[in-house]
């Protein structure tokens, strides 16, 4: 399972099942590529739908098909259905030290908003709180949603000379 090659704390199987089956306010994306044996799924994300709120519970990806903007593609889904369905905020905890994934939350536009002291209890390892607003414009006359259709969170990152990085859009 691609959550046990990516988690020192994976989900369960069962954790899944009872998304998919028994949760409504859960909503469930796989990724699937096609190969001579038929389809394999190599990647997921689950988001919970709490009043207004998205919260992204996980996403990940198989490590043989990571670095290809599958979990670019998998989040902007999420984030589009969630918008689809009212949500005017999405949120999250990553943990202190991936920051692959922090930058890939940057890149939809997540910020920092706080921090759980030893929230995994693998290694009692800080989470990052990120969140972003999604009724709020990313420029001028766009729209987070038309942001989010028209793959522009796909674009390459541009990183300045001082350093820093600059994602394409207004934070």
């Amino acid at each position: 399972m691609i959550d046990r090659m990516s988690f020192s704390m994976p989900w369960p199987e069962s954790a899944f099942r009872y998304e998919l089956v028994n949760n409504p306010s859960s909503l469930l994306w796989v990724a699937e590529v096609e190969q001579p044996e038929g389809r394999r799924v190599v990647g997921s994300i689950v988001v919970w739908m709490i009043l207004d709120e998205a919260h992204i519970a996980t996403l990940a990806v198989h490590p043989d098909y990571r670095r290809l903007g599958i979990s670019k593609q998998l989040l902007a889904v999420a984030l589009i259905q969630a918008i689809q369905q009212g949500a005017v905020q999405a949120t999250l905890e990553v943990r202190a030290n991936n920051l692959a994934a922090q930058a890939l939350y940057r890149r939809f536009h997540f910020e920092v908003v706080g921090r759980r002291p030893r929230y995994y209890r693998d290694n009692n390892e800080d989470a990052i709180i990120m969140t972003v607003r999604l009724d709020q414009p990313v420029a001028p006359g766009l729209s987070y949603l038309e942001w989010l259709k028209s793959g522009k969170y796909a674009e390459p990152s541009v990183h300045p000379a001082s350093g820093g990085s600059y994602s394409g859009g207004a934070s």
